[in-house]
């Protein structure tokens, strides 16, 4: 009578027991690598590798716990029932599938697991046990084999908890030698508490210390292959899902093509034919798209093509590439698909912004540019007349203005509908501009053509535009320019439209006007003016003139109007009426003006301190935010007496942004400077400005003046504007003064003040003027 503990010690070969060693770290390692790769899995996936799992532990201890036991050396010969010893590695596998189906959530369901395996273990061990075959007698210590599955069950929970507790690859390793120890302990424990007694009335079994270790290594190698084809089959699907997983992610469609069927397609290539993947395996590509170049889908090709789909939505387009590689170890090809459609709708979305004008949907200057181009070159070898029209829009800018860019988008709208309804096939109309339209007429169409279409399209204004009932209502002024006679390229034939646009313009607006050489040099001559009025300061061609302001009660000067000429190089004097409106137009007033106000300031610092100096400032000018800040700068910088200024301002400066112009006056007044209404009468609303404004004074203007000799109603204006003045406490000037005739009856009327060439010419500087009577005559019959 002996124990195994004493075999182990004493009759056990070490070779196979350090097999049955291996056997079980390998299992275990497998196990929780196993496990891991069903964390990772997707929960379709995540039982299929549980149930490998299972399988690899149960076989792992199964094979352990049989390798060990043909470790034995003892004098009793061991051999194993077939079936006994089946089931017993089915039970171990059931075990540890029972254990781990659910997961591990928490501590219960890990001891509840720890205790699975424990009872899987022993059910194996024992069961095994019963399939003993030998010539003895075996009795159990139940007492040891308790306290070594207490043993085992502590360290199942500590392997378990391990595996649980810690993160990444590394955690396997403690999980894997606590399950392991676990096993040894109640496998040797229950060895240990086996007492196996020879019973010579049972047939003595010879086996051969080769047969049982051919068996061992038996045994071991299949345990071991099977171990490690699980593990390598782990290793094969990470890489393969984390492959499917990155075709799948991708915005392209794959698919692998062998002969001239699809034996494997990402999701992407099934969504974009509307397909399920598996649905698409077995499929010949061509049935479900056609390539561009009329080929098979699947011949390789050097650059990528259109595809456009048989199948699903076939308004779509594709961009597909074929290349050719090794597939399973065959030579496939594959299709990679990307959809364009979207693409191919922004594209043209872009195309159509770039030749139209976004607002209107008209063709816009680059593609009119473009069209205008070939039209010529056409036209220079056929000689057949074309038109081009330049329209502006009348009033536009002050309805963009007043009713915002909402409306003012509103009504190009309106117009470009207006220009297509008049405009016939073979016409172009463009947007080129803010306001700024053209029309290019087909080929055939000349002056008599192109003049019918300008009356059309006027005529349609004033049907569509009627300002009696819309206030956002606009006119339309046209100029025409024919091919071949008024250019014959683009340059000359657009400077020519543009030219006879603005002859219709300076016309009173609303009509249409051709071209002509006259008005051409007209405006080169203009343009020329402005060019020069551009260079005049710098140039020094710029000089003020001051004219004497009279009080007529004591017949004393009491101040001038600083008066602008130009001296021209090669013009001569040219005339304020000329310059004056260019300067305002082109925007270069706001330079001259400031010149202007600092020259009359540092000029009049040198004269006598009770001569005040007025300067004109245009209605332009307040377009400055900063006008005041110009004028008490240069107060500053000539040391002029604020109250020896006075600005002589104009009605039509309060007709544009009214409150701004009057806050800028507001803050000249501020300054000390006086402020004039100049040409009181001729403007809009005068009266209201008056009450609008604090105004220092007013001035008649000239033409009222040279009308009171003759004219009643002349005189009667002038009466009312002085007692106007007399009322509000603001004195009165009359400009214009020439005759004698004149001056007695402003004088009659209460005027305060005279200035014009009776009372003294324009000059450089202030001077003596001699007031005789005969010398009044005389300039009266000037």
């Amino acid at each position: 009578m002996f124990t195994v503990l004493e075999c182990v010690t004493d009759r056990h070969d070490t070779a196979i027991t350090a097999i049955s060693a291996v056997i079980a770290s390998v299992g275990m390692l497998a196990f929780f690598h196993l496990l891991m790769r069903s964390e990772e899995s997707t929960l379709a996936r995540r039982r299929n590798w549980r149930i490998v799992a299972a399988f690899s532990a149960g076989l792992s201890v199964w094979a352990t716990h049989f390798v060990a036991m043909l470790a034995y050396e003892g004098t009793v010969s061991l051999r194993f029932d077939f079936l006994f010893t089946t089931l017993s590695a089915l039970i171990a596998i059931a075990g540890f599938w029972i254990a781990i189906r659910e997961g591990f959530k928490s501590r219960q369901p890990v001891a509840m697991s720890a205790m699975l395996v424990t009872l899987a273990v022993a059910a194996m061990h024992f069961v095994g046990m019963a399939g003993l075959d030998a010539a003895a007698q075996l009795n159990f210590g139940w007492a040891e084999i308790a306290a070594g599955a207490a043993v085992a069950f502590a360290l199942f929970c500590m392997s378990l908890l391990a595996f649980t507790q810690l993160r990444g690859r590394i955690r396997i390793l403690p999980a894997a030698i606590a399950a392991v120890l676990g096993i040894c302990a109640l496998h040797f424990t229950s060895m240990s508490a086996t007492i196996i007694t020879p019973d010579l009335s049972l047939p003595s079994l010879v086996t051969g210390s080769e047969d049982a270790m051919w068996l061992t290594i038996a045994i071991a190698v299949i345990t071991l292959l099977i171990l490690a084809t699980s593990i390598v089959a782990v290793v094969i699907d990470r890489h393969l899902v984390d492959l499917k997983g990155f075709a799948n992610s991708t915005l392209d469609g794959l698919a692998i093509v062998r002969d001239g069927v699809i034996i494997e397609a990402n999701g992407r290539f099934a969504h974009l034919l509307e397909r399920e993947a598996s649905d698409l395996v077995g499929i010949r590509p061509d049935s479900l798209m056609t390539v561009s170049d009329g080929d098979r889908v699947d011949t390789p090709r050097e650059a990528a093509l259109e595809a456009f789909p048989l199948v699903g939505n076939q308004a779509r387009i594709f961009e597909i590439a074929v290349h050719t590689i090794e597939y399973g170890g065959r030579p496939s090809q594959v299709v990679a698909l990307r959809d364009l459609t979207e693409r191919r709708t922004v594209q043209k979305k872009v195309e159509y912004l770039a030749r139209h004008d976004i607002l209107t949907g008209l063709t816009n200057r680059s593609t009119f540019q473009d069209t205008l181009d070939m039209q010529l070159a056409r036209g220079s070898g056929t000689g057949k007349p074309f038109a081009l029209l330049a329209l502006d829009l009348d009033r536009f800018k002050a309805v963009n203005d007043l009713f915002g860019h909402a409306e003012g988008d509103r009504v190009l709208r309106d117009v470009a509908e207006i220009l297509r309804t008049c405009c016939r096939g073979g016409d172009t109309v463009a947007r080129i501009g803010g306001d700024e339209f053209v029309i290019l007429t087909a080929e055939g169409v000349g002056s008599d053509g192109a003049g019918a279409l300008a009356e059309r399209v006027r005529a349609t204004f004033r049907d569509r535009m009627n300002v009696s009932v819309d206030p956002t209502a606009v006119g339309v002024s046209i100029g025409i320019a024919v091919y071949p006679k008024d250019g014959l390229d683009a340059d000359a034939l657009t400077q020519a439209a543009d030219v006879a646009l603005y002859r219709a313009k300076a016309g009173g607006r609303g009509t249409h006007a051709f071209y002509d050489l006259a008005m051409d040099l007209e405006r080169r001559d203009r343009r020329q003016l402005e060019n020069d009025l551009r260079q005049a300061i710098v140039r020094n061609e710029l000089h003020l003139q001051f004219q004497p302001i009279e009080a007529i009660g004591s017949k004393a000067t009491v101040g001038y109007e600083a008066l602008l000429r130009w001296t021209h190089p090669t013009r001569g004097n040219v005339s304020p009426d000329i310059f004056i409106p260019i300067a305002e137009e082109s925007g270069v007033i706001l330079s001259i003006g400031e010149w202007v106000l600092m020259e009359a300031c540092r000029q009049a610092v040198e004269w006598n301190p009770a001569l005040k100096v007025a300067v004109n400032v245009s209605a332009i000018q307040f377009r400055l935010a900063s006008l005041a800040f110009v004028v008490g700068s240069i107060l500053d910088a000539t040391g002029l007496s604020p109250e020896r200024l006075e600005l002589e301002v104009t009605e039509t400066a309060l007709l544009k942004d009214r409150a701004m112009t009057l806050d800028i006056l507001t803050q000249i007044k501020a300054l000390g400077v006086k402020v004039v209404m100049d040409d009181f009468g001729t403007g809009y609303s005068s009266l209201s400005n008056l009450q609008s404004f604090p105004f220092d004074g007013l001035k008649i203007d000239r033409s009222f003046i040279a009308g009171m000799a003759t004219d009643p109603s002349a005189r009667a204006i002038v009466r009312s504007v002085v007692s106007l003045g007399r009322s509000l406490g603001l004195p009165v000037t009359a400009e214009g003064i020439e005759t004698s005739a004149q001056y007695k009856i402003i004088t009659d009327e209460g005027c305060a003040h005279a200035q014009g060439y009776l009372v003294g010419r324009p000059a450089a500087g202030p001077q003596k003027y001699v007031r005789k009577v005969s010398s009044r005559i005389a300039a009266g019959k000037r």
